[in-house]
């Protein structure tokens, strides 16, 4: 006697026989596949092998990130100059109004100074990048990369749907944690929104590939070229990401959230060629722009806060030195310094605004440079002690470290559980400061700081 056949292949056989029922009565009425439909079998062999489909991943990725850094550096340059001149014109117009000296520092050193950075620096780089990972997914390459990523999910114990929600974390992951309602099983749906907070989003990209090109590169410029080397090391970064994702996911489903993975059926979508128009619409209305002014919302109000709590002097020092100086020690534990760790808690509203309220803890007057360039920002960096490894340990830190107050609102909302919300931010938290400790250990032990 024959063992009784598991769920999951007679699942698979019946979805199988489907198909082939389908494909028979669509052969009797549908035209023949044009040359191009015909292909679309052929491109899938390529693109979801085992042998080619990860490399042809590294490789777009890769492709897409360096058009990002090498495009967006001499527009980011521009926007800054023009950006930065008006502030005179700005100062000059409040001084002839008689404004007193706090307002002029709170609106003009504060508020307009961050606002002008934070769209200098993020916009051009969303203008790029949003539009080439929008093409890629009206061409139909996501599902294919869901596809490439199911059976790392299923090892770690999780859905493979959550390789389609970890995509939507790359918009936003606020928009990643919605989108693990299409995970039928509670347990695994904890999973994909605990962990969605490892995928680089959108308000933590600009920063990275500032950083990478800034500083990180320097490394390996001298042998690939300086935009292909920030491209590589942000690649790195979206890797670390996944495998996070992954280990996380693994250990969550044998502790807190144990069971047995489920299964689901993928469909790929054929490939058809983007509607160019249609996606640079959808690309810069519906991500570059709502989400530059997102950040400049968030922006504005934390410019001014920061310019106050610089420029409060308690004890001969600003409340942000004070702050800095509590947190120094696990901040040098870390690779970083007590600003960087101020400035993350205090762009808790937004990922985009931390390096602005960075930028402008380090001033003593709490007052933003004229960041015009990316060089102008190297050289402040610079001389706070930065090197190449501090801007790993930052990088490490952002991607690691707890959801931005949106997200943790969005996980709330979708879970109606304290414990969970708390959890979303406590796991990453934990696992970037263990991280960036490691991190930063190896490098003091093997001297290449």
């Amino acid at each position: 006697m024959n063992p009784p056949q598991s769920p999951v292949t007679v699942a698979d056989r019946v979805v199988a026989s489907l198909y082939r029922r389908a494909e028979s009565i669509a052969a009797k009425v549908i035209a023949p596949r044009s040359p191009a439909q015909d292909l679309t079998p052929v491109i899938d062999r390529l693109l979801t092998s085992r042998l080619t489909g990860f490399p042809i991943m590294l490789l777009t990725l890769g492709a897409v990130l360096w058009v990002t850094v090498v495009g967006a550096n001499y527009p980011s340059q521009v926007l800054g100059r023009l950006l930065f001149d008006l502030q005179g014109w700005l100062s000059g117009a409040m001084t002839a109004a008689g404004a007193p000296a706090w307002l002029h520092g709170v609106l003009v050193s504060g508020v307009y100074r961050t606002l002008a950075w934070v769209v200098s620096v993020m916009l051009p780089p969303m203008a790029i990048f949003f539009p080439c990972f929008t093409l890629l997914e009206d061409l139909g390459y996501l599902p294919r990369v869901a596809f490439n990523l199911d059976a790392a999910f299923k090892w770690a114990g999780a859905c493979g749907k959550q390789s389609l929600t970890m995509s939507m974390g790359f918009g936003c992951n606020a928009a990643g944690v919605i989108a693990c309602r299409i995970i039928d099983s509670p347990r695994e749906r904890l999973i994909a929104i605990l962990t969605n907070n490892f995928v680089i989003c959108n308000g933590r990209f600009p920063t990275l590939i500032a950083l990478s090109t800034v500083f990180v590169s320097q490394v390996v410029q001298t042998t690939i070229g300086a935009g292909a080397a920030a491209a590589l090391v942000v690649v790195g970064i979206v890797l670390t990401g996944i495998v996070m994702t992954f280990g996380v996911s693994w250990l969550l489903s044998r502790t807190l959230l144990r069971g047995v993975p489920s299964f689901y059926t993928l469909e790929l979508p054929p490939f058809r060629w983007p509607q160019v128009g249609r996606v640079l619409i959808r690309s810069v209305i519906d991500r570059t722009v709502f989400v530059l002014l997102r950040a400049v919302a968030v922006a504005a109000p934390a410019g001014a806060l920061v310019w106050v709590l610089g420029n409060t002097v308690i004890e001969g020092h600003s409340v942000i030195a004070h702050l800095a100086g509590w947190l120094g020690p696990l901040g040098r534990l870390m690779g970083l310094d007590g600003f960087v760790l101020v400035a993350f808690i205090l762009g808790l509203p937004a990922n985009e605004i931390v390096l602005p309220i960075l930028v402008m803890s380090y001033l003593g007057s709490g007052m933003m440079v004229e960041m015009d360039s990316l060089e102008s920002l190297g050289i402040l960096l610079a001389a706070h002690g930065w090197s190449w490894a501090t801007a790993l340990s930052y990088m490490l830190f952002s991607l690691l470290h707890w959801p931005c107050a949106t997200t943790l609102l969005t996980v709330w909302k979708e879970t109606r559980s304290s414990r969970w919300t708390f959890a979303a931010a406590a796991i990453p938290t934990a696992v970037a400061v263990i991280v960036c400790t490691f991190v930063a250990g190896l490098v003091r032990l093997t001297g290449n700081a």
